[in-house]
């Protein structure tokens, strides 16, 4: 059993009471985040903060503060959380172009509350103008001089004001003075790491999960059967819907009654969260070449009128799994109950599915001569690459990468 961390800073209002809490990425326990991946560190901060720690634990009745990266913020990461004691946080280096100003306009559609992160210009929020509830002023990279006749702009707008990076009682007051109304800061408070142990679930039957929860026909039942085989997977699901964040009034103690609750699509999103924060070290551009490689797979199996597509889709999907779990695809292989043909395709490449992935991993290197599949043309190939790509884009629980 390992241990998960969050960092945890308080944001206080202008008596000094607590408003809510930023949450924080942390890998270990100390008071600075160390990441490499941006995309990776938020999904491992909703996972922890849901999924392992508890949303109730750490804010209690308070806001929750959570950074989100361009692709969550656009849909291209799943966000399995409802609106309610939520800010989310539009860091400083997200280019607010129409795209991003579109996204931003759904998920304030939805219910969420949205504050533009370390801000040092008011330009910045015209963008976002009557999007954006909040603005978090950096008064480390901010004109001092600038700030008086910047906070008059801002007031203008109708958003509240959080001054952070507030390190000494001068600036605490000098930011009370100009009519800020929400602060943050070391001299306040610094970060409390939170720490909590882990139950370590297995990514084999997580990819399982997913790939069961593609099929536009799967049943309750199998999904249940399936989260059933991994004790951490149903426990932290279990605990989840029971939480105050969801505020189910009698409590909830069988799978089957939280996947009734949540729905499918909430499932779906929540794994494929969990696969991305348990992907620790690992690029998250190997989640999206395994969905990639999947939806190809299933593509092309249709297109040859293959009866059961869904199998070369988890074959696609598996073709990763010794990348992503450091393992010899051998040793995985022989922890799950796959049928031979299945397992065949993935290690020898024979078979029909074999031959399947064998043009789809051709395809990829772009290596033209292998790429070829009897009874199919070359325009289906690149036609199912394309399909794949954009599903991908566009699918709400796909986990990819930016």
């Amino acid at each position: 059993m390992s241990e998960v961390y969050i960092g945890r800073q308080p944001i206080f209002n202008r008596n000094l009471e607590v408003f809510g809490y930023e949450l924080l990425y942390r890998s270990a326990d100390m008071d600075r985040a160390e990441f490499l991946d941006g995309n990776h560190a938020t999904s491992v901060v909703i996972s922890n903060t849901f999924l392992e720690i508890g949303l109730e634990r750490l804010v209690g009745d308070k806001w929750a503060f959570i950074n989100l990266t361009r692709p969550f913020l656009m849909g291209e990461y799943p966000i399995p959380l409802q609106p309610d004691k939520l800010i989310l946080e539009i860091l400083e280096d997200i280019v607010l172009d129409q795209e991003l100003v579109e996204a931003v306009r759904d998920l304030k559609a939805q219910g969420f509350t949205l504050a533009l992160d370390d801000i040092t210009d008011p330009a910045r929020l015209e963008a976002l103008a009557g999007l954006a509830s909040m603005v978090k002023v950096d008064l480390m990279t901010t004109n001092r001089l600038l700030l008086p006749q910047q906070v008059d702009k801002y007031m203008s707008s109708r958003v509240s004001l959080l001054a952070e990076k507030i390190e000494t009682f001068e600036e605490f007051e000098w930011c009370q003075n100009l009519g800020f109304d929400y602060f943050q800061g070391y001299f306040l408070s610094k970060p409390q790491v939170i720490k909590e142990k882990k139950l370590k679930g297995t990514k084999i039957v997580i990819m399982e999960l997913l790939a069961a929860l593609q099929k536009p026909d799967v049943e309750f039942n199998k999904v249940e059967e399936i989260i059933q085989k991994d004790v951490a997977l149903s426990y932290k699901l279990i605990r989840l819907i029971n939480s105050a964040y969801y505020g189910v009034r009698s409590e909830i103690k069988s799978i089957k009654q939280a996947l009734t609750l949540l729905g499918l699509k909430q499932i779906q999103s929540w794994v494929s969260l969990l696969l991305l924060s348990e992907a620790d070290k690992k690029p998250s551009e190997l989640i999206k070449t395994a969905m990639i490689r999947g939806k190809m797979c299933e593509i092309l199996a249709e297109d040859l009128h293959e009866p059961r597509p869904e199998i070369p889709f988890t074959i696609g999907l598996f073709s990763v799994l010794d990348a992503l779990m450091d393992m010899s695809l051998e040793d995985i292989l022989a922890q799950v109950p796959l049928a031979q043909e299945v397992k065949d395709a993935l290690l020898k490449h024979t078979g029909p599915y074999g031959r399947l992935l064998s043009c789809v991993l051709a395809y990829e290197k772009a290596d033209w001569p292998n790429v070829r599949l009897q009874g199919l043309n070359p325009v289906n190939v690149v036609d199912a690459y394309l399909e794949a790509v954009d599903w991908a884009d566009e699918l709400a629980g796909f986990v990819t990468s930016n």
